[in-house]
């Protein structure tokens, strides 16, 4: 996973950049505001980023503002880094968008364990969002499947003899073809009482042959 640094100090920044890419991070580093809200702008932007409060061109906060004003789908999740400890920053930090926080000087372990909180957010967002997106593609599916099945209660042109049905280009076709292009049915094939007295009627017992009631003398 790309991680977003975005922090003007350059002690700070190195410290942060080498503790991530120990952790197996991709790190991509920023040293001002307005290059941190560019680069969380581009389509393939970092899903994750660490912000300084205070930037030269452009604070923190006004980068998480922003960001947060985008309303992307797979926004990225925000974490700002600030050597101002009082409640009010933080709460402001977190009323801007940010998902959490993180006070200087930082500790590796805290930041190791904040940052895996966000990977793993992150991951569960694009599941879900991969989720949706088979959920709709199943939907399309079923609305084309119940479109040709509603084909076959309008109006259906069948010849009077034979029985065929006329397909949309024009081509007749046996009963049994068409509904099989129109449904998911399956045929299986019989012979019913009418058609067996009509084609056998050696295999079929007449009233007569069926009375065996015997006589009186």
């Amino acid at each position: 996973m790309r991680i977003l640094i975005a922090e003007d100090d350059c002690t700070s920044r190195a410290m942060l950049s080498a503790i991530l890419v120990k952790n197996g991070y991709e790190v991509i580093e920023t040293i001002n505001g307005s290059e941190a809200l560019s680069a969380l702008q581009l389509p393939d932007a970092p899903r994750l980023a660490i912000i300084d409060r205070l930037m030269p061109e452009m604070d923190g906060l006004e980068v998480i503002r922003r960001v947060r004003a985008q309303q992307a789908t797979n926004a990225p999740y925000l974490v700002m880094l600030t050597s101002m400890g009082a409640k009010g920053d933080i709460i402001a930090g977190l009323d801007a968008g940010a998902n959490d926080y993180l006070t200087k000087p930082f500790d590796p372990g805290e930041l190791r364990a904040r940052i895996e909180v966000g990977r793993r957010l992150v991951e569960m967002q694009e599941a879900l969002i991969e989720s949706r997106a088979l959920i709709s593609a199943k939907v399309q599916e079923l609305r084309l499947a119940l479109e040709q099945i509603k084909t076959l209660r309008g109006i259906v042109p069948i010849c009077a003899n034979c029985k065929k049905i006329r397909n949309d280009k024009g081509y007749w076709q046996q009963v049994e073809v068409y509904v099989h292009d129109h449904t998911e049915a399956e045929f299986t094939h019989g012979i019913c009482p009418e058609c067996i007295q009509k084609l056998y009627p050696e295999l079929c017992s007449t009233d007569d042959d069926a009375d065996t009631t015997p006589t009186k003398d």
